[in-house]
């Protein structure tokens, strides 16, 4: 009995451990330039909205990254969607359950969701999206350094291209895709710099907002230091 319970509580030791060999790669940060979280909305829609819905993100928030109606119209939206409707998929959970044995998760948080002692949840999606090899021994023929049997299989394979894990460990570039592997890394940090926008959209907005009020409080204490020294100036 006393040498269960050691191993029950030893379980979670063993399991941090190896999860803290997972090596994270730090996605470039590309918070504050419009242009790039434009070319992400655009990856977003093409390659994901087909089945992970945003419903948290409505497609009229895109003016806050310099798109306007017109270019959200002609480059975002399908035919029956409209400016200021969520990004949602039409397919149901049910539906979902019986293609692919599990829904897609909403994606709306994905960023935020994913953030761990290993890194930031930009770092997660990074290496994930650049993570894919060939597993025959999986039912999508596809596996994941980050996401071990995941379920997803590699939609932007076309673009990477298929890579293999090598006998030490490491992924191997093996049939080229459409994009070069810096063109392709370019394209994922763009998809994750707008995912990690899309889970908080007013951050650009919050941060500059707390700035202002540190200026204010920081001219407030001045104020009030020399308010304090000309009421007490008499007084010894």
């Amino acid at each position: 009995m006393k040498k269960l319970l050691f191993f029950l509580l030893l379980v979670p030791l063993l399991a941090f451990a190896a999860e803290g060999e997972l090596h994270l790669d730090k996605a470039p940060d590309v918070s504050g330039d419009n242009a790039a979280l434009q070319r992400g909305a655009r990856i977003f829609v093409n390659y994901c909205l087909s089945c992970h819905s945003a419903s948290g993100m409505r497609y009229n928030r895109l003016h806050d990254i310099g798109l306007t109606d017109k270019e959200i119209k002609k480059n975002l939206l399908f035919t029956t969607d409209k400016v200021g409707d969520l990004m949602r998929v039409s397919m149901q959970h049910a539906d979902a359950k019986v293609w692919f044995g599990t829904a897609p998760p909403d994606l709306t948080v994905i960023a935020r969701a994913r953030s761990g002692e290993l890194g930031s949840g930009a770092d997660w999606l990074y290496t994930y999206l650049r993570g894919f090899y060939r597993d025959a021994s999986r039912p999508t023929g596809w596996n994941n350094v980050v996401f071990p049997n995941v379920a997803m299989p590699h939609v932007l394979w076309q673009l990477q291209g298929e890579q293999i894990m090598g006998p030490d460990g490491k992924l191997k570039l093996v049939k080229s895709g459409t994009m070069t592997p810096q063109e392709y890394d370019a394209m994922v940090a763009d998809l994750v710099g707008y995912l990690k926008y899309m889970g908080e959209p007013v951050a650009g907005f919050r941060k500059k907002l707390g700035v202002g009020v540190l200026i204010a409080l920081a001219l407030l204490f001045g104020l009030t230091y020399a308010l304090k020294r000309e009421f007490w100036k008499d007084i010894h």
